[in-house]
């Protein structure tokens, strides 16, 4: 199978990307996990500012590994504008997780130093509230390069924090699973219960939570 093209400019060429008109990328990681927040990263990429070698490796989060996304979310953080927002357990519960996703990406645009003059959102929805201009672009993450940036910074935040989750709370492996429902988090949910940071609303906690009543 051939190799998939790797993500390019284009998109934000085609909206008028320039030092002083800030084009960003907008994606959100953690909508299917049974515990944790969404979160979600804005990121703008300066292609004079932003090392070449840099920006080769821009790709997909999901297409990297855990230490090539580490690598590459430092150096954004320090070449790329960006902003992260989150939407917490109780507003995924209280909104659905598709409303809590949009929440996110609206909150990380927010959270910027500017307001930019466009966004790029990965997907084929464009969240309500956002302060600028925007488009949905469905399988934007694979396609852009400010998506693709976006990606691996959200996915790298939230990986760390679930991490740190699990030194608190052990057992449910979410160093390893990041709060997916693998069967390591299925069994220890029938094992030890449901903690605060689990989804309620999604079914598999709900089940544990109503055979525990």
């Amino acid at each position: 199978m051939p190799a998939k093209p790797a993500p390019t400019f284009a998109f934000e060429t085609a909206a008028g990307a320039s030092p002083e008109r800030l084009v960003v990328g907008v994606d959100e990681v953690g909508r299917g996990p049974l515990a944790g927040p969404v979160v979600a990263c804005a990121l703008a990429l300066d292609p004079t500012r932003v090392p070449e070698v840099l920006i080769a490796r821009l790709r997909d989060s999901k297409a990297l590994s855990a230490k090539a996304r580490t690598e590459i979310a430092e150096g954004l953080r320090v070449h790329a504008v960006h902003a992260l927002g989150r939407a917490e357990v109780d507003e995924i519960d209280r909104l659905n997780i598709l409303h809590a996703a949009m929440l996110a990406m609206t909150r990380a645009v927010a959270a910027l130093p500017q307001v930019p003059a466009h966004a790029l959102i990965d997907g084929n929805k464009v969240p309500d509230g956002l302060p600028c201009p925007a488009e949905a672009v469905v399988g934007g993450d694979g396609r852009v390069l400010s998506i693709a940036g976006a990606s691996i910074v959200a996915k790298v935040a939230r990986d760390r924090e679930m991490a740190e989750l699990d030194a608190r709370h052990p057992g449910y492996g979410w160093a390893a699973n990041a709060g997916y429902g693998t069967r390591q988090h299925r069994d220890a949910l029938v094992r030890l219960g449901a903690t605060m940071h689990h989804r309620r609303s999604f079914k598999p906690v709900q089940e544990v939570l109503k055979n525990a009543s």
